[in-house]
């Protein structure tokens, strides 16, 4: 045993030089140079008209500004981008299909048709309509009538379409809304709030970006008639490219908008404007003000290992490690520079590992608190090694000792 000592230690210690640290400070790209002047303060969110609303960073999630975000209110219309989500996330699944032939009910002609005071695309009853032309109807006409032979044929009846909007609202954590018909047709117990739709917006452009592109066309004709997309900022900004409007006398005017310049995107969501003029006004307000105060920046690129730290029995020494997705951040103005990025990886890697399995965790704080907290993945399958380099891994091991804590804590979970 002495003579196995002597012979193993220097090389069990040569090896454990590769081994990672519990904490690493990832390379960050340097910023561009910039001449030294005082720091510009970042003034309050302006005073808008809403009874409630929220400014959102859409590349984070990040809440910049708001107003009572999270107090119930009805949503009108706005509760079209629920049923525009939940019909898309179907098609996506292979449930239903953009071509298929859609019959309009006598319950969607009745309950949303040319007959009714609210907004319609005027189907005639017992036609046929291709789903993507119902959707086209209902995100840019806000057609009622489309939005119930759309949630019918997705669900059999709008009360099952019902259940699946809350059970996908569930999912994208929305904890304040309930849903109980496709159009936001007013009915008791139907509910959401700002930040709950600005959650709601910002999954829809995320997941299902071409039928998130419907809500910037400014025009749609069906059965002859051509009606105008009712978010106005389409033509005040060339920014601006969604989402939808929202209108009934108890919930007000509503808007959900978004915008993106460069590398940033911003979402608005003004719930119970006192007019329509008073719904774009704010939320072009609020989108303003996210982007003359705010920037933002990316920081790593999806794939791009970031650490390659020492792998144990494996058929490499090493695990590339990096994020899934580009990782941005949005911060004041000047504050890039004070931005610090570290990452936490258990300091023993044992093989094997999957493409896409976290590792451990980047985290990137401003002024000690956090920005954002990202997965670090293995970017490369790590299968086991053979039976004699797992030996001599196993042999190395033992001289480094038991494993700390981190990793245990890690194994526990």
């Amino acid at each position: 045993m002495n003579f196995l000592r002597r012979t193993l230690i220097p090389f069990a210690a040569a090896s454990l030089l590769f081994g990672v640290a519990l904490a690493q400070t990832p390379p960050r790209p340097s910023p561009v140079p910039r001449p030294v002047v005082p720091d510009a303060p970042v003034p309050p969110p302006p005073d808008v008209d809403g009874k409630s609303w929220v400014l959102m960073d859409y590349a984070t999630g990040q809440i910049l500004a708001s107003k009572e975000p999270d107090l119930r209110v009805e949503p009108a219309s706005i509760t079209k981008i629920m049923t525009d989500y939940v019909v898309s996330a179907e098609v996506a699944n292979g449930k239903v299909h953009m071509s298929d032939p859609v019959t309009i009910s006598e319950n969607a002609w009745r309950g949303g048709g040319a007959g009714t005071d609210g907004s319609t695309s005027f189907l005639k009853l017992n036609s046929q309509v291709p789903l993507k032309d119902l959707l086209y109807g209902m995100i840019i006409q806000s057609g009622n009538d489309a939005a119930i032979a759309l949630a019918e044929h997705t669900a059999g009846s709008e009360s099952s379409f019902a259940a699946l909007m809350n059970a996908y609202a569930k999912q994208l954590g929305m904890v304040n809304s309930n849903f109980r018909n496709a159009s936001g047709y007013p009915i008791e117990n139907h509910y959401t709030t700002a930040h709950d739709v600005a959650i709601l917006s910002r999954a829809l452009i995320h997941d299902f970006p071409e039928d998130y592109a419907i809500s910037a066309v400014k025009e749609f004709e069906w059965n002859g008639i051509k009606q105008h997309n009712r978010n106005t900022l389409l033509w005040r900004d060339p920014s601006v490219d969604g989402i939808k409007t929202g209108h009934t006398a108890a919930a007000g005017y509503c808007l959900a908008a978004s915008a993106k310049q460069g590398e940033s995107r911003m979402i608005a969501i003004v719930m119970g404007a006192s007019s329509e003029k008073a719904r774009a006004d704010s939320a072009m307000a609020l989108l303003n003000y996210g982007f003359r105060f705010y920037e933002t920046h990316k920081l790593y690129e999806a794939g791009k290992a970031l650490v390659t730290p020492r792998l144990w029995k494996g058929e490499s020494n090493q695990l590339p490690l990096g994020a899934a997705e580009d990782v941005r951040v949005t911060v004041k103005r000047g504050d890039y520079d004070k931005l610090k990025a570290t990452m936490d990886i258990p300091a023993t890697l044992i093989a094997p590992f999957k493409k896409g399995q976290q590792v451990g965790t980047l985290r990137v704080t401003l002024a000690g608190q956090p920005v954002q907290n990202v997965p670090l993945v293995a970017l490369a399958d790590a299968p086991k090694g053979g039976f004699f380099s797992r030996l001599w891994d196993t042999i190395l091991l033992w001289f480094h000792g038991s494993k700390d804590k981190t990793e245990q804590a890690a194994d526990a979970k």
